[in-house]
């Protein structure tokens, strides 16, 4: 059996590598994956295409207005932050949050399709996913308009907590580097773009 030093100074065999190899592939699959589900939902915002929107955002071919749904009937009642959240409902497309949650879409899903800028894209996204947790407040049970009783699965996991987790592990095994242009990237910006 072969064996090689790692940076870290352990012992990696050849059955070892094979794993790590296959982690780093899978790493960068999930990382294309998960900045399409980014990707997708900014490009169907923006032009309407049917599928959570069907108004488009800019472009002439609409007048939608991508974060008043959410803001306003998807925030949980009972949530500690529901009127601060329903506060931030725009009354018109133009308004700042529309184009702060829309860039950080955008931006999200280009660099993680890419694999570039993953520090900020893994970041800005799970800033963006985990302030969307604390809008659906899972914990907060409330009765909907038919009196039944609306709980989550998981008082406190969601897609959110698990998305942003993944974007965590996606960062920190510098996964835009397989199947991305992430060596290029490193190559070409300050530090503390990468």
């Amino acid at each position: 059996m072969s064996t090689d030093t790692a940076a870290v100074g352990t012992t990696v065999d050849s059955s070892d590598r094979i794993t790590i190899s296959a982690a780093q592939k899978w790493a960068g699959v999930t990382r294309i994956l998960l900045g399409f589900t980014f990707l997708w939902a900014f490009l169907d915002k923006t032009f309407g295409l049917g599928y959570s929107s069907t108004k488009g955002w800019l472009f002439g071919t609409g007048e939608g207005n991508p974060t008043l749904g959410f803001l306003k009937f998807g925030v949980n009642p009972n949530g500690p932050l529901a009127s601060f959240y329903n506060g931030l409902a725009p009354t018109s497309p133009s308004a700042p949050i529309n184009w702060l949650f829309m860039l950080a879409l955008l931006g999200a899903g280009v660099g993680l399709v890419l694999g570039i800028g993953m520090r900020i894209s893994c970041i800005g996204a799970s800033i963006l996913l985990l302030s969307m947790w604390l809008a659906v407040a899972p914990w907060a049970k409330y009765e909907d308009k038919g009196g039944s009783t609306v709980a989550s699965n998981n008082p406190l996991l969601d897609e959110h907590i698990i998305y942003s987790a993944t974007l965590m592990v996606l960062m920190f095994v510098l996964a835009g580097r397989y199947w991305g242009l992430g060596r290029m990237w490193e190559k070409r910006v300050p530090s503390w773009l990468v």
